[in-house]
């Protein structure tokens, strides 16, 4: 009997926007389990950047999710993905008031999630894979300056969900998972202010941010044996922000 908590030999993981902070903290954890990984980032300084490349078992590539033929060439490359993870995203605080900046975060965040489940679709039902969408604690409670982000990970809870119910008969689990305020570049310079820093942590149940590494745990767990009867839920990772 496998072990419910380990891969099959070959496992192959595809972490779409993995050159980031949580991608590439998920794509670490599939390694240290055993799986080998191929990554994403939008451009080149993207992938310069990622502290991925050159690690032995992974691959690092160019992806824009929000270009059709770029996603379907892309997933034609593989000839075998157990698991796929969706975290590309964006967001642009204020600026998301104007209609091209709101289409656009929700190409990347919410259309872009949807070709990539699409393109991998014949990879996973060879494979019985999954597939794990990274939504946001701002699906669920929203925040003034980013419309666009609060929406479109709103679609991203409900697309996870419809995919999963779709699927299920071609045996792969679609689930999501949930951060709350974690640590990334993405929010670097707000975290300066030790006032508001401290406001977000004593929120918290447990009193901190959240690390990247507390997102990958989830992300891998819900991608093996283990969470075999799991799909169509989204996993809240927020240090209990949402429970108050």
């Amino acid at each position: 009997m496998q072990d419910p908590f380990s891969f099959s030999p070959g496992f192959h993981a595809v972490v779409v926007g993995g050159a980031g902070d949580i991608g590439s903290a998920i794509a670490e954890l599939f390694l240290a389990r055993g799986a080998t990984v191929t990554v994403t980032g939008h451009d080149q300084p993207a992938l310069d950047r990622c502290r991925l490349k050159g690690q032995e078992g992974v691959v690092v590539e160019i992806l824009d999710v929000t270009s059709d033929a770029g996603v379907e060439k892309f997933a034609a490359g593989f000839e075998r993905v157990d698991a796929v993870v969706n975290c590309a995203g964006i967001l642009a605080r204020d600026e998301e008031f104007k209609i091209e900046m709101f289409q656009r975060v929700l190409d990347v965040n919410l259309t872009g999630t949807f070709r990539i489940c699409m393109a991998f679709r014949p990879h996973l039902v060879a494979s019985r894979g999954s597939i794990v969408n990274v939504a946001s604690m701002n699906a669920f409670a929203a925040l003034p300056r980013i419309p666009a982000y609060c929406a479109s990970k709103g679609g991203v809870v409900m697309l996870t969900k419809s995919l999963a119910l779709a699927w299920a008969e071609d045996g792969i689990r679609v689930n999501a998972v949930a951060p709350g305020y974690i640590e990334t570049a993405i929010n670097a310079e707000g975290r300066k202010d030790a006032a508001h820093h401290e406001r977000i942590a004593a929120r918290t149940a447990v009193k901190r941010w959240g690390k990247p590494e507390d997102v990958a745990g989830t992300v891998v767990f819900l991608c093996l044996p283990a969470s075999d009867y799991a799909t169509g839920t989204v996993f809240a990772v927020d240090g209990g922000f949402l429970a108050g």
